[in-house]
């Protein structure tokens, strides 16, 4: 699985904005209560219950860097390897106080986008036997929308668009106000460039067959049942990339692959994974 490459100036970014947030205007008042100025500490990150997919280890190393770039950070594993309940996922050495103010900010990215890995690996494992692929939508947590989409990639999912920007998609809304689906794929194929592709949601196999005669480059076959779904893959017969969508938890997902769709959207994948249980401790000298 070749993972992309998070952009160091986004999680540059978020880390700084969430320390700021954490630290307010008097910084970490029980650190600096407490432990000596001179005082070093040694920790580690580990997973405490439950077993994970590794996912947002940039972010907790910028974590404790920008609190203090003389802490040294040594992470064991990569984003997108699983561990065990009771792994230890990082090691962390230096100024006592900086690395205990560092701690949640750090702890908070690695535990959400670990959640968010993790649970889209169900997803895909459940599947693994079809073609289809476990794909993300755009529920996702504000200004968290890059690293839950990175996390979804790290538990073996597709990403869908990033935003409203980069890929056009009629839904039943924009429909409507546009009076219909033709005039719609036809004002979305008159403004966009070559390179844009157009994807369209439908309801019913008669709203699917004006899609095919119009033509588009995706469509979203949305809340059908398993037989409308393989009726439908039947119709569009390659011309077209097929998506289900609806809705589908772990239960329906592995009947929805059977029916030969490509892509199946779950906005669960990043709105409702729990975060994961992690828990930095003191290694005691």
């Amino acid at each position: 699985m070749t993972l992309p490459v998070l952009n160091p100036l986004l999680v540059e970014q978020a880390v700084r904005a969430a320390l700021i947030e954490d630290f307010g205007r008097a910084g970490d008042v029980t650190s600096q209560a407490t432990i000596p100025a001179a005082a070093s500490a040694r920790a580690v990150i580990a997973a405490r219950k439950k077993p994970g997919v590794l996912c947002g280890i940039a972010l907790a190393r910028k974590a404790f860097e920008l609190v203090d770039p003389s802490l040294r950070f040594e992470a064991l594993l990569e984003d997108g390897e699983n561990f065990a309940a009771g792994s230890v996922l990082a090691r962390i050495e230096g100024p006592a106080r900086a690395l205990l103010s560092a701690e949640r900010v750090a702890l908070n990215f690695l535990g959400r986008l670990c959640g968010v890995a993790t649970l889209t690996s169900h997803y895909a494992g459940a599947i693994a036997h079809t073609g289809a692929k476990i794909c993300c939508t755009r529920k996702t947590t504000p200004g968290l929308r890059a690293f839950e989409k990175y996390a979804v990639r790290c538990g073996g999912g597709v990403n869908h668009r990033f935003g409203l920007d980069d890929a056009v998609l009629i839904k039943d809304n924009h429909i409507e106000v546009a009076g219909g689906i033709v005039p719609a794929l036809r004002a979305a194929k008159d403004f966009v460039g070559h390179l844009v592709k157009i994807e369209i949601e439908v309801d019913t196999l008669e709203q699917l067959r004006e899609v095919l005669a119009e033509g588009a480059d995706a469509v979203l076959l949305d809340n059908m049942t398993p037989a409308q779904l393989r009726e439908a893959v039947a119709l569009i017969g390659g011309r077209m990339t097929a998506e289900a969508s609806g809705g589908i938890d772990l239960a329906a997902l592995r009947e929805v692959a059977e029916t030969g769709v490509d892509l199946i959207s779950s906005g669960a994948l990043t709105h409702s994974a729990p975060t994961l249980d992690l828990g930095l401790d003191i290694e005691i000298r």
